[in-house]
């Protein structure tokens, strides 16, 4: 359908048209979540299936749709710097619309919930495009729509201390990678939420999160040795990551049980990892 036909959806305030199936809107609204087009693919496509969802209107299809998405999260899985990553990065997002209507009222089985979640885990530490805002098509932000599902995820009555404890590992074994280009676009930041949202159910304790911030650290000081490239690739997600988790636990609302003990691990992983400016001194 033309941007018109869309656009009249919208100015009606996203109400489901009645002159066609929803199976052929879903369709392609789907197919429009790849659209390298941000106003078709941000602006278009990814409001209407979130609104949707959250007004109910899935809620006896909420299994189909959340496959579906889950599905888009392997198109192209593998490419670098090419349009597939548009489909990939906001069917996490739509996925992360489907677990957050579930915790809302229950609609999809438990074993689907943590399925769901294991695919956006493994396409979140598999992805090799990590743009942030690319310029002329719109945000990719693989990493920071990744770490929303997550965090949304996260809140789910699914998910207990075990899978709580996957999800900081996720998030670690993401930022601790090698990569090409650092982040950029707050994705530090969105990837702290996460964990704040892991941390705000009160079930992860100090001695899970103790060598876990310590891995982070022994990464966020590491500066490569490379002649031409840049020496902070290899420790300056993590570094940034620990300065957002501060942040957010200094400053975020609802402070879990454990705020004042990490904040004392992380204030140290940060005086370690920043010995120039924090160590005290002598």
């Amino acid at each position: 359908m033309s941007g018109s036909y869309w656009k009249q959806v919208h100015a009606a305030g996203l109400a489901v048209p009645d002159d066609r199936p929803l199976d052929d809107l879903t369709a392609e609204l789907t197919r429009m979540l790849g659209d390298p087009d941000p106003e078709l693919r941000d602006g278009t496509a990814y409001p209407t299936l979130a609104t949707w969802v959250e007004r109910g209107v899935y809620d006896d299809l909420l299994t189909g749709l959340g496959d579906g998405m889950a599905t888009g999260l392997s198109v192209g899985l593998g490419t670098v710097d090419d349009d597939g990553i548009f489909r990939r990065s906001f069917s996490a997002l739509v996925l992360g619309e489907c677990i957050a209507r579930d915790n809302q009222r229950p609609l999809v089985p438990g074993g689907k919930i943590l399925e769901w979640g294991d695919r956006l885990a493994t396409w979140l530490l598999r992805e090799r495009d990590l743009r942030g805002y690319v310029p002329g098509k719109g945000w990719a932000h693989a990493v920071a729509h990744g770490a929303d599902a997550l965090g949304t995820l996260a809140g789910s009555p699914h998910v207990q201390q075990p899978e709580l404890t996957v999800i900081l590992d996720v998030v670690a074994d993401r930022l601790v990678e090698r990569v090409e280009r650092l982040f950029s676009n707050g994705e530090t930041d969105r990837l702290a939420h996460t964990v704040l949202q892991v941390l705000r159910r009160d079930v992860v304790p100090l001695q899970v999160l103790e060598p876990w911030v310590a891995r982070l650290a022994a990464v966020a000081g590491v500066r490569s040795s490379y002649d031409d490239r840049d020496p902070h690739l290899v420790g300056g997600n993590a570094e940034a990551f620990l300065r957002a988790l501060y942040l957010q636990l200094a400053l975020g609302p609802r402070p879990p049980a454990v705020r004042a003990d990490l904040l004392l691990v992380v204030v140290d992983a940060l005086r370690a990892t920043n010995p120039h400016y924090l160590a005290p001194r002598a």
